[in-house]
């Protein structure tokens, strides 16, 4: 990984044609909560396999996010015990105003509605996408230029 630290400004250093660069936890959901990392906003990835605890044991992470993504909810019927009512209820408990989207990558539910969400932030933040053409999808990129 290319960032030096937890501490480390990640907009100091992103790469030309970068349109959307994405800050992933590894590990646990403390250290990134604690940490400034240049970001216009945070939203938690969570699956539904991980359970519906995960908001109360790190409050912080969830505290600071302006959204949740709740992952793999084609799965949902196969957990026992498990909803998306117990998700909005922990969710509740932590968040001072939770906004919970829904989504699954096998079925495509909620897929445009994550996409909406970061277009919608790129607006609002005033970030453009390059138009310098030099990522890593530009065509000259492709085409090994």
């Amino acid at each position: 990984m290319w960032l030096s630290s937890p501490h480390a400004h990640a907009h100091h250093a992103l790469p030309e044609g970068c349109d959307y660069f994405f800050i992933e936890n590894v590990g646990n959901l403390v250290c990134p909560a604690i940490y400034d990392l240049g970001q216009h906003a945070n939203a938690v990835v969570l699956s539904v396999t991980e359970g519906v605890d995960k908001p109360l044991k790190y409050p912080v992470m969830f505290r600071n996010a302006e959204l949740v993504v709740l992952t793999k909810v084609d799965l949902l019927p196969h957990l026992p015990g498990v909803s998306i009512e117990a998700f909005e209820r922990a969710l509740a408990t932590v968040m001072p105003k939770p906004k919970l989207l829904q989504l699954s990558a096998v079925t495509g539910q909620g897929v445009p509605h994550w996409l909406t969400w970061l277009e919608e932030l790129r607006g609002a933040t005033g970030v453009q996408p390059s138009t310098k053409g030099s990522g890593p999808n530009s065509t000259s990129a492709r085409n090994g230029v």
